[in-house]
């Protein structure tokens, strides 16, 4: 039981340092899957609509940590109503899968689900063999659009 005391004191003890701390600070909440800092742009490129509606632009840079990101720009669109579309890198302006064997001129960069603006950290670093940015619609297996970059 002396114990027990001895516990619920240095608990309430505790709890009531915590709560009498200065809290007129602000929270801030880093999201580290969107850039930090400034983002500044090294290669940029504009949709073109294949299967559906696309169009808006695209961008490739460094946040001011050094970490590379594809950025869809806030005027970015495309039909999202038929589920998730896969943002693709690629060597041409045509998705060109091989599932069997995979293909080494084509990396997924992430889905997107809304239009507007969308980051993805890329992860390998970016590869300037990629030349264009591919939306790609996986439930239907159609491709929405494509973007030359540069």
């Amino acid at each position: 039981m002396k114990h027990f005391i001895k516990f619920t004191f240095a608990t309430i003890f505790a709890l009531a340092l915590i709560s009498c701390g200065d809290d007129d600070g602000e929270t801030i909440i880093i999201d580290s899957s969107l850039p930090q800092g400034d983002f500044t742009a090294s290669v940029t490129g504009s949709f073109t609509a294949d299967a559906a509606p696309t169009s808006g632009m695209v961008e490739i840079g460094m946040d001011a940590e050094g970490t590379e990101f594809l950025r869809l720009a806030d005027n970015f669109s495309t039909n999202v109503g038929t589920g998730a579309v896969a943002i693709y890198l690629s060597t041409s302006d045509t998705f060109t899968a091989d599932p069997p064997n995979g293909n080494p001129d084509l990396q997924l960069v992430g889905s997107i689900t809304t239009n507007g603006e969308n980051f993805f950290e890329l992860d390998p670093e970016y590869d300037s063999k990629f030349t264009h940015v591919i939306a790609w619609c996986t439930s239907v297996g159609v491709q929405f659009g494509n973007a030359p970059i540069n």
